[in-house]
């Protein structure tokens, strides 16, 4: 009796178990096809007429004298973009901008400030004064020297101030500035720079991903405030680039050159509001957000972490 009961309950469960497989077998197939084709139009079409001078004639860039803020000032420059170049050495700033007059024929403009510092966007505010700004990449950031443990960073008041004014409060106040202009326009484009160090806590490095976390969160819901009014508003989350900052100074196919990664960032604007960027660091993206628990991530960060302080502390004692 008992046998007959389980066989006419697998009979009765039969139908609707097939019927579930069946959907959900034709789910995942829609899934893996949508997302195929959503990449396919990423990174192999692309969107990269949309950053055009029709945005306006001037593109902001901070940070812009190294790495991947002066990559973004020549690609700008290059669509013909007027740049208005904000960092720290004047001298520097005198550098990039003659080189881009000379190489693409546009105007620029340069304001040195330390953006480190808090009375320093008046200073801002009036040299941008009067440009129609269609582009700003807010770019400038600093990270740590070395990784370290929180109470024993070097300086650790001043430190904790600098990292949140840099990375943090110049993304707000550059923000503020800009995008009212850009609001009555109906268009604009703002380029957030926040880092892959942003999807996770990583220890020894602890405040720099943090602040770059608060980057991510604030432009993505920065962009559901304004996309209705015609602004983008991108968060941007690169993995290793080649520059002075990362120290990385041979470029691999996973640690492309600044230039190599701004051209294809470019391409996911309007597609994406969070993007990493550049297809093999989206991969990485996507690997670590579908298969890296936190714990996992926790775990090897610490260990890297340990390992870099370590080598470090060793040079600096052999000097």
């Amino acid at each position: 009796m008992q046998s007959f009961d389980m066989e006419a309950l697998l009979r009765l469960a039969e139908v609707p178990l097939y019927w579930v497989g069946v959907f959900t077998a034709a789910w995942l197939s829609l899934w893996v096809v949508y997302k195929l084709l959503f990449g396919f139009r990423i990174w192999v079409l692309g969107n990269g007429q949309l950053i055009s001078t029709k945005l306006g004639k001037w593109a902001v860039v901070t940070g812009a004298t190294d790495g991947i803020g002066k990559a973004y000032a020549e690609e700008l420059a290059r669509r013909g973009f007027n740049i208005a170049l904000i960092s720290r050495s004047q001298e520097k700033l005198d550098d990039v901008s003659g080189s881009l007059e000379s190489k693409f024929n546009v105007e620029t403009k340069t304001i040195a400030v330390d953006f480190g510092l808090l009375d320093i966007y008046p200073k801002i505010e009036a040299g941008l004064a009067g440009l129609e700004v269609g582009v700003l990449v807010n770019n400038v950031g600093i990270s740590y020297t070395y990784p370290e443990f929180f109470l024993e960073i070097p300086d650790l008041d001043n430190f904790i101030n600098t990292m949140i004014n840099v990375n943090i409060t110049s993304v707000c106040q550059m923000t503020r500035l800009v995008l009212p202009r850009m609001v009555e326009r109906s268009r604009g484009v703002v380029l957030n720079i926040s880092s892959a160090s942003g999807m996770y806590p990583v220890p020894l490095l602890t405040i720099y991903s943090s602040t770059k976390a608060f980057v991510d969160f604030f432009s993505r819901g920065l962009n559901a405030e304004y996309k209705s009014r015609g602004i983008i508003i991108q968060s941007v989350l690169p993995f290793f680039v080649a520059t002075k900052m990362t120290k990385i100074r041979k470029p691999t196919l996973d640690k492309p050159t600044p230039e190599r990664y701004v051209a294809a960032e470019l391409t996911t604007v309007g597609l994406e509001s969070q993007t990493n960027g550049y297809f093999p660091h989206a991969v990485m993206g996507w690997i670590s957000a579908v298969f890296s628990p936190v714990w996992i991530v926790l775990y090897f960060g610490m260990a890297m972490g340990k390992a870099q302080r370590a080598g470090y502390l060793r040079r600096r004692k052999q000097r």
